[in-house]
């Protein structure tokens, strides 16, 4: 009798033994915010991920500074709705079009910012992003901590003139994982002259 009793609970003991071992294999991705979580569950699955075969196989999380509201701003936008379209120029021979959407103005650290934000003439056309805007930004953490070529932040067209810039999103372009990658290049007048210690940092490749 015992030993149909074990026969029978064989299997069950297998099924949990497999999946015990599984999640020990599995390891959680790295992450503090709902961003950062969200960015790495991207970069770890093969259909979107910018990341080579070699570099996601070895994949566990981004690197990020540690989150601070500090770098949560509440800036002025002035749109420039007569601005002229033209080529941003990216990584490759491609170019971007692209045109100045408004300035935006905000308080970091005690000092006062500027950066433009600009608008895609072939994104606003997509479903869904008719109203995205483009924030590319150069700092003085890219060659050190951040990548060299800047990052990115992705924001809306707001209903009035203010917004809310995020540096704890700051992004780097996929051309920083990834040399197949066409990434716009970030405009000189889009320097930062401060340390942004917030969002993605340099990726360190496997």
């Amino acid at each position: 009798m015992k030993k149909n009793r074990m026969n029978k609970l064989l299997p069950f003991i297998l099924v949990i033994l497999i999946a015990f071992a599984c999640g020990e294999r599995k390891q959680p991705l790295r992450g503090e915010t709902p961003f950062q979580k969200e960015l790495n569950a991207k970069f770890k699955d093969a259909t979107v991920s910018p990341l080579t075969d070699k570099d996601r196989k070895a994949f566990k999380g981004l690197d990020f500074f540690k989150f601070d509201s500090t770098y949560i701003v509440k800036a002025h936008l002035k749109q420039t709705p007569d601005t002229d379209w033209f080529n941003m120029q990216t990584t490759t021979s491609r170019v971007s079009k692209e045109r100045v959407f408004g300035v935006l103005s905000f308080k970091l650290l005690g000092n006062v910012y500027q950066l433009n934000v600009y608008q895609g003439a072939d994104t606003m056309l997509e479903a869904g992003y008719e109203d995205y805007l483009f924030l590319p930004f150069l700092d003085e953490t890219n060659g050190k901590e951040s990548y060299g070529g800047g990052r990115y932040i992705d924001l809306r067209i707001p209903e009035g003139d203010s917004l809310v810039i995020d540096f704890n999103k700051a992004y780097n372009p996929y051309c920083a994982y990834n040399p197949s990658y066409s990434c716009p290049i970030v405009p000189r007048e889009n320097y930062l002259k401060i340390r942004v210690e917030a969002g993605v940092k340099a990726f360190k490749e496997h």
